[in-house]
């Protein structure tokens, strides 16, 4: 940190761009190891060293922010005893982290001042979900190359001397730094982040972070069985479901979870309830924990936290959560499976700016097994009533529906396209003849009571009243997306826009996309990872979509796959551009299935009809 301190007291007394710790301009003189010539040479490095082995490199947050810098530290592994690298071990290490850079804060903290200029640590603040973070991951790392001589002055060490590059734990954290101000940057960088490097090596709990290790080994040994069984999500006996509204942990006094005895599974060593794949129907009364069970198996598509009280749920990681969405965009999507026909449209090329609530769930439901979704999660009370149902007096009035009711196609998708359907219902009986499996929550327990569903169901129904669907033939979406308004630049500007701010929306272009009905983002720095990721969709050198030819189509779905594809082989960090004041820099993978479903959403792409042979 010498060669910081260095540039920190050689700027300006009033700059504001701090552009010298930034470039970290480096002086090695002639004759030394790394320069043999009779001339110095000089370059650049923002990396700087404390101890000659904990690095923290110096990252531009944004072209706005100059006094807002984003920090790399980087630290030895072994200097934390940690040998299983897993993204569930970094984003402990860095949840153990975070209250050493809180302590700073309280230090800094003056009420009658903002930390504009009392100077102050941003973070990351991670949920119960464990994601795939630019803040937190492993990585090798070379070794310090060389030696400080003063100031910018520096030695490299002879190749002999170098050492193995290290596995290192990978943190990002801002440094918010006060105007004009060296005497406080040093402080808050030279001073402060070396002293919270060293505590944090300190006071690191080994033992809560192999338990973290060991409970990630299980959720993947957990997540493998569940892949190749007939189950589609697990919940093991001893979970906590209900959350605590204001922490967003477990509710304290919440009662267990417990498998009914005679549906009691052991997977993995572990006991508890296995959902199987086809359909199955979670019921009962108001406030009987029905929909409660239904977010524990929707959350167990992330693995959670140690303590988080459901680390032990596990759902297939493709399963989408479904609902009415009154007013979205819809473009040139075949319906037809559920929606027959529509005053002046054929409805195997669907569009509309305004989908109401029946046709945006068919929409949903489509998009969704496109994208690859197998499993589908329903709740009646965030669904289109006249989509999931109708019963025999209402098809007795009305003759002539255009809507095929989902109850009519349920069991369809499971038969025919290897899709499963959990909801949860208790207004209608309409389900219980099509459920494989029927779970009565009471009293916040489950039992299974098929058996004596179907009974009351042949008891009280005509089973001649059921109407005959024809299936459908084809459930694929032959779609392929126009290049021409995939685009980070809106019309008659010259400079690309994009924003996320933290209420649920991705602005880019002429887009404003609505992400808040894309149920299973958790949080925004997954929101604005696929911001960046749409830009780079966009605009990359060699590839980007809007560098196509006007009215140029292109397979999206490849495209997608083969970002994810860098993305797992780079880190999700690749995505991000400093160039947009109103992004954050702190970034999280999402789902696959997620992303696509904000494409999706986009008003102004268009897309065509492919014909198949």
């Amino acid at each position: 940190m010498t060669r910081l301190k260095s540039f920190l007291w050689a700027m300006e007394n009033k700059t504001k761009n701090w552009r010298e710790m930034y470039e970290g301009m480096i002086f090695i003189p002639a004759g030394t190891p790394g320069n043999p010539s009779d001339f110095p040479e000089t370059g650049s490095d923002p990396t700087y060293w404390y101890g000659g082995d904990i690095s923290f490199t110096i990252e531009t947050t944004n072209r706005m922010a100059f006094d807002r810098p984003t920090i790399l530290c980087q630290i030895p592994a072994e200097k934390l005893g940690i040998t299983n690298y897993s993204t569930a071990v970094a984003d402990d290490c860095y949840r153990q982290f975070i209250p050493h850079l809180e302590a700073l804060n309280e230090e800094l903290y003056n009420r009658n001042k903002p930390p504009e200029e009392t100077g102050y640590y941003y973070m990351a603040h991670p949920g119960g979900e464990i994601l795939k973070r630019n803040t937190a991951y492993f990585a090798m790392r070379p070794r310090k190359d060389y030696q400080n001589l003063g100031g910018y002055k520096i030695s490299h060490y002879p190749e002999e001397q170098l050492g193995e590059p290290q596995m290192c734990l990978s943190m990002r954290f801002q440094v918010q730094l006060k105007p004009n101000d060296k005497k406080k940057a040093t402080l808050l960088l030279v001073n402060n982040l070396p002293a919270a490097a060293t505590s944090f090596i300190e006071f690191f709990d080994r033992e809560r972070s192999e338990k973290v290790g060991e409970l990630a080994d299980k959720q993947r040994e957990l997540r493998s069985w569940l892949s190749t069984s007939d189950y589609c999500a697990f919940l093991a006996n001893g979970s906590i479901l209900p959350r605590n509204q204001k922490t967003g942990g477990a509710l304290e006094s919440a009662i267990p979870f417990r498998a009914p005895k005679d549906e009691e599974i052991e997977a993995c060593g572990i006991k508890g309830l296995g959902i199987k794949k086809g359909v199955t129907v979670i019921t009962g009364g108001g406030y009987s924990g029905k929909s409660t069970v239904l977010d524990t198996i929707s959350a167990g598509i992330y693995d959670h936290i140690l303590g988080d009280g459901r680390e032990l749920c596990v759902t297939d990681h493709s399963a989408m959560t479904i609902s009415a969405e009154d007013g979205r965009s819809v473009q040139n999507l075949d319906i037809s499976p559920f929606i027959s026909w529509l005053p002046g449209g054929d409805t195997r090329y669907f569009s509309t700016e305004h989908a109401s609530g029946s046709t945006s769930q068919a929409a949903n439901i489509l998009e969704a097994m496109d994208a690859g979704a197998k499993l589908l999660l329903i709740d009646e009370d965030r669904s289109a009533t006249n989509f999931m149902i109708r019963d025999a007096l209402m098809k007795e009035l009305i003759r002539r529906e255009p809507i095929t009711p989902f109850t009519e196609r349920v069991n369809e998708l499971d038969k025919s396209c290897g899709v499963s359907t959990i909801l949860v219902i208790g207004g209608s009986g309409e389900y219980l003849s099509r459920a494989d499996n029927i779970y009565l929550m009471d009293e916040y327990l489950i039992s299974n009571v098929t058996e004596k569903a179907r009974e009351i169901y042949r008891k009280r129904t005509d089973t001649a009243e059921v109407a005959q669907i024809q299936p459908v033939k084809d459930w694929g979406q032959h779609r392929i997306l126009e290049t021409e308004n995939f685009s980070p630049y809106p019309k008659q500007f010259g400079r690309e826009k994009l924003a996320v701010p933290d209420i649920g929306y991705i602005i880019i272009g002429e887009e404003r996309i609505n992400a808040n009905a894309v149920h299973d983002i958790v949080c925004n720095d997954q929101r604005t990872a696929m911001g960046f990721m749409l830009r780079l969709l966009e605009t990359r050198e060699g590839g980007g979509l809007f560098t196509e030819a006007a009215n140029e189509t292109v397979d999206i779905t490849q495209k997608v796959d083969e970002l994810y594809r860098e993305i797992e082989e780079n880190d999700i960090d690749m995505v991000n551009s400093g160039n947009f004041p109103d992004c954050e820099r702190f970034l999280a993978v999402p789902r696959k299935v997620d992303f696509m479903a904000i494409i999706n959403r986009m008003r102004h792409v268009k897309w065509r009809y492919r014909i198949t042979s």
